[in-house]
C-alpha cells in the first residue's frame, strides 16, 4: 500500500502504512502518530465520515490495534495501549479523554535487540466503548472494561469497571448518577 501524506497536514510524515481511513475520513495530521509503534496488520481502523481532530494521538505499542467506528467525533484524545479497543458508530469522545488499558500504560519505545529483548507482555486488554456513546474532557478509560451503548461519562470520571448501556457516571471515583433506559 502506497504511503498517505496528507494534503492539508502540517507534519512531514506519511500516516503509517497500517492505518485504514474509510471514505470521507478526516485526519487533523499525521503527528497523531509519531509514537505509534503497532505492528498489526491494520493497528487503527477508521470508519467512514468519523473525525480525528487536533490533539488525538495513537502511542500505541506493538500489539495495539484501535477500530474507530463510522459518524464519530474524537477530539483530542490519547490512545496509549498494547491491548486492543474498539469504538462503535456515533461516538463523541470529547478533549483530553484518555484511553489505556493499565494506569502505566506507556508503550515500548525502543525496538527489541538480542541485548535488550521485548519487554514481557501483559496479559491481553480490551477496552470496548459502545455506540452512542458520549465521553467528557478529561476522562479516563483504564484497563479491561466495556462502556455500555448510549452511555454518557461525565467530565473528569476515572472509569475503571463496566458501565451499563444507557447509564449517566460521573465522578473520581466514578458512580451511576441514573440511567436512561426506559422498562
Amino acid at each position: 500500500m502506497a504511503a498517505i501524506h496528507l494534503e492539508h497536514d502540517w507534519f512531514s510524515l506519511p500516516v503509517p502504512d497500517n492505518v485504514r481511513l474509510s471514505a470521507r475520513s478526516w485526519l487533523h495530521s499525521s503527528f497523531a502518530f509519531c509514537h505509534y509503534r503497532s505492528g498489526a496488520e491494520t493497528g487503527v481502523r477508521v470508519g467512514s465520515d468519523t473525525g480525528l481532530y487536533a490533539g488525538t494521538f495513537f502511542d500505541l505499542g506493538p500489539d495495539a490495534e484501535v477500530e474507530i467506528g463510522n459518524y464519530c467525533s474524537i477530539v483530542g484524545a490519547i490512545f496509549s495501549t498494547n491491548g486492543r479497543v474498539v469504538i462503535g458508530d456515533f461516538a463523541l469522545i470529547a478533549h483530553e479523554v484518555v484511553i489505556a488499558d493499565t494506569h502505566w500504560a506507556t508503550p515500548e519505545l525502543r525496538q527489541p535487540t538480542a541485548a535488550r529483548p521485548r519487554t514481557p507482555r501483559l496479559p491481553a486488554s480490551s477496552i470496548e466503548i459502545g455506540a452512542n456513546v458520549w465521553i467528557g474532557t478529561q476522562a479516563i478509560i483504564l484497563g479491561n472494561v466495556r462502556v455500555g451503548d448510549g452511555a454518557i461519562i461525565g467530565a473528569g470520571t476515572l472509569v475503571t469497571q463496566d458501565v451499563p448501556p444507557f447509564t449517566l457516571c460521573a465522578g473520581n471515583p466514578m458512580r451511576f448518577v441514573r440511567s436512561f433506559r426506559n422498562t
